[in-house]
């Protein structure tokens, strides 16, 4: 039985469809459009010190920002996946990643803490349709072999092209409403992405990359497009999409992104801009990471179809936790230490998208791949993400950071490790369930 699960986990029956053409261009379009959300959100939180001042707030409203900007995405990046089907997934991108930056310009113009707070949670609702949509095309541009490096590619770029940025962000700090500018340079940077999108970006359609259904033509691949509430329920039937969803909500790497910099400038008491160099480190060592974990991520899965995904998960998530008890509880005298530690967590936390996404790609069939990455990066990520962001916010304010980061990047990343022990039994099974079903498809289509 295991052979046959493995087998069907590694069809090699028939030889997959030939590579899609451009597709790496088309990849670098897409990660333009995803650059633009993590740029914006990187300039709040990065910022954040000196907004603060300017506008007289408490690092609870750092909690509110984060938490509205991801909360909004629950309820936009749905209508976004509908949006999509019923027109098309590229006219979508043009407008909720190009035409929306309107919408930081307008931000960069705020004069309190209410119109900042509006503007950005309305900028993120729209970014919120990039990560279901980009994800679902990354599967339609990609087989499954290749997968694990496109994403790798995908989020290793973004990270090193936001910790660039992020450096460059943090010399704002020393210019009169520097942060007016990044803003309004946002905006800007978002309208010239969308027109890029639209001149250049080509949707190779729903299931192209898959070996069972290349050669059929667009319309009987897509003719399962239609996708209703039992459908999306039927998600939840997936016992590997389910633990992995679980985990996403035990993910507390994710609060290190949003509030690593106003912990060094509280808890160790640098500068803003001092504090903002290890952003740059941060980014090299997630690319780093990316790219490790793909290669990881093939060697494992070639040595154990059932175990390898899973083992690597893991890894990551107990190797994280104990980097993050020498990065963040550990007072050096310098920033040269963190920058090195920094580096070494963004590398482990790195490892995660080359894996996790692959795995939802690789137990949920072509129809339902934008259903299930809304709602596990547009929903149970962003909750867990406002989760950690409104406690740390809240929590800082009254016992401070330390201890939260503790508890969240330390204790609960172990959890999330042994949690992830119960990914080992099902996800063979499950690939091997969506590759019967392709081939059962491909019978019906040629009958």
């Amino acid at each position: 039985m295991a052979d046959l699960i493995e087998g069907a986990a590694h069809p090699a029956t028939r030889p997959g469809p030939p590579p899609t053409r451009g597709r790496w261009g088309q990849l670098s379009l897409l990660g333009g459009a995803m650059l633009v959300d993590g740029t914006e959100a990187g300039l709040v939180t990065g910022l954040f010190p000196v907004i603060r001042q300017a506008l007289g707030l408490t690092l609870g409203a750092l909690g509110i920002l984060t938490a509205a900007g991801k909360l909004v995405g629950v309820l936009s990046a749905p209508l976004w996946v509908w949006a999509a089907r019923r027109w098309s997934r590229k006219g979508v991108l043009v407008l909720s990643t190009g035409l929306w930056g309107v919408w930081g310009l307008a931000a960069g113009f705020s004069r309190n803490f209410a119109e900042l707070l509006l503007f950005v949670t309305v900028l993120a609702a729209g970014y919120a349709a990039a990560q279901p949509l980009v994800s679902e095309i990354v599967a339609d541009l990609f087989d499954a072999p290749s997968r694990g490096r496109a994403v790798s590619a995908l989020y290793g770029g973004l990270a090193l092209a936001a910790s660039v940025l992020g450096p460059l962000i943090g010399q704002l700090a020393g210019v009169p409403d520097g942060w007016r500018w990044g803003l309004w340079g946002i905006g800007l940077l978002n309208l010239l992405f969308g027109l890029a999108l639209l001149l250049f970006f080509r949707d190779p359609g729903r299931g192209a990359a898959e070996r069972q259904l290349a050669d059929l033509d667009r319309s009987a691949r897509e003719a399962r497009g239609a996708i209703d509430r039992a459908a999306v329920l039927s998600l939840f039937r997936i016992p590997s999409f389910v633990i992995l969803l679980v985990s996403r909500l035990l993910s507390g790497h994710l609060l290190l992104s949003s509030f690593a910099v106003v912990y060094l400038v509280d808890v160790f008491g640098f500068s803003t801009q001092r504090a903002t160099v290890v952003l740059l480190p941060l980014g090299v060592g997630y690319l780093l990471g990316t790219v490790a974990g793909g290669f990881l991520a093939d060697w494992a899965d070639r040595r154990s179809p059932r175990h390898g995904l899973p083992a690597v998960l893991q890894g990551a998530q107990v190797l994280f936790a104990l980097l993050a008890v020498l990065g963040t509880q550990v007072h050096y005298r310098g920033i040269g230490p963190y920058a090195l530690l920094f580096c070494l967590m963004g590398a482990a936390q790195g490892v995660n998208p080359g894996i996790n996404r692959p795995m939802v790609m690789a137990v949920v069939p072509p129809e339902l791949r934008a259903a299930a990455f809304t709602v596990y990066v547009s929903i149970f990520e962003a909750i867990a993400w406002a989760a950690f962001s409104l406690g740390a916010g809240f929590l800082g304010d009254a016992i401070g950071l330390r201890p939260v980061f503790l508890a969240v990047l330390v204790v609960l990343m172990l959890v999330n490790g042994a949690f992830l022990t119960l990914l080992h039994r099902p996800y063979a099974k499950d690939v091997a369930r969506v590759q019967q079903e392709l081939d059962r498809r491909r019978r019906a289509a040629l009958a």
